[in-house]
């Protein structure tokens, strides 16, 4: 009995029923004139390939951007298939994909925050690249382009990276502060978002050096060092991203790296005016027809619009700074960047306002 079950299980293992093999690749069986398969199996082959920009795509906040994506088969198909297209945005946490947009023939659908911004750039043929318009801080990161054709399914990523600025920050209320929830509106309450680790170590490479802890988005504290010393990891340790290690969000506290990009308006110092206390500054900007500038405006102004002002003035979160692209006596330490007195209880400053445009 037991015999005749393997002879059957194996007659049964060696019939095609009249379908063809698939695993990737389609075999067929070449049948002869007499009905009858030849010794030889015609071998048919279609790939799907995707094909994404292995660099970088760089823009500005606001700025419109194109991410690359092309697709084709090998052997070229003599007639078009019809396919969907799924771009999503992959999370730093390794969390499920960010849906962006799913399109399929001229049918569209974009998703969260991306609505009413995104599109699929279809010709010529066989491109699905992503269109995305006014650019968002939150932009920035990895996209995975997405092709389907029934059962195949491949993709690409491709990385989209804003033009800006990197800068610490620390609170009124002092150094180590911040748990990561508190860091990352810190940051958006700045006109930033909290900055990436390719983000720092771009801003480390560009010089950015600071002994001071941050936390950073994928939930790591980090601090850059261009000059070893003492204090900082020690004298005898190469520069580089001090490293403390992904931390508790909740339990641990340091401070925070923010980014910010490109504005959509103007900072400036209010000139022809006395000395105001902080009330009187915010008063200020607004009878000008503008509002007091936060820290991340001042810091992109600097960086992108080379914003130069050796007068102190007040920011929005009652900081007094001002902005040096080119040193000089009597204007803070021998390098270019944004000069802080901290967040005076007392005293009255200049005031730096924003406006959009």
């Amino acid at each position: 009995m037991l015999f005749l079950l393997v002879v059957m299980l194996l007659q049964a293992s060696s019939c095609y029923c009249g379908l063809p093999f698939y695993n990737g690749f389609y075999y067929d069986r070449v049948m002869s004139d007499k009905g009858q398969a030849d010794e030889e199996v015609q071998f048919r082959a279609v790939r799907l390939t995707v094909e994404t920009s292995p660099d970088a795509i760089y823009a500005y906040r606001g700025a419109n951007a194109v991410l690359p994506c092309r697709y084709h088969y090998v052997p070229k198909l003599d007639v078009p298939r019809k396919i969907r297209v799924k771009w999503s945005k992959l999370r730093e946490d390794n969390t499920k994909d960010q849906d962006v947009l799913v399109a399929s023939g001229s049918k569209q659908r974009s998703f969260g925050g991306f609505r009413g911004r995104t599109s699929l750039q279809q010709a010529p043929d066989q491109e699905a690249s992503l269109v995305i318009d006014d650019l968002r801080l939150h932009d920035a990161g990895k996209y995975r382009c997405e092709v389907i054709d029934g059962l195949e399914d491949e993709s690409g990523i491709v990385e989209l990276a804003l033009q800006g600025v990197v800068f610490p920050y620390q609170p009124q209320r002092g150094r180590y502060k911040l748990n990561f929830h508190e860091a990352k509106k810190t940051c958006e309450d700045q006109d930033a978002m909290m900055a990436s680790f390719e983000q720092l170590f771009k801003a480390w490479m560009e010089g950015l050096d600071w002994c001071n802890a941050g936390w950073l988005t994928d939930g790591t504290a980090q601090y850059p060092i261009t000059v070893s010393r003492e204090p900082c990891g020690g004298k005898h340790m190469a520069p580089g991203l001090r490293n403390y290690g992904e931390r508790h969000k909740n339990l641990h506290h340091f401070d925070v790296f923010c980014f910010s990009s490109a504005l959509k308006g103007t900072v400036y110092y209010l000139s022809g005016r006395e000395k105001l206390t902080l009330e009187e500054a915010k008063q200020a900007c607004q009878d000008d027809g503008a509002e007091i500038a936060k820290v991340g405006q001042l810091y992109s102004a600097w960086k992108l619009s080379n914003l130069d002002r050796c007068d102190a003035g007040w920011l929005a979160d009652a900081s007094v700074r001002y902005p040096i692209t080119s040193p000089r006596p009597n204007c803070g330490p021998p390098e270019p960047g944004i000069r802080s007195f901290g967040f005076p209880k007392v005293g009255k400053f200049g005031v730096y306002c924003y406006k959009m445009s």
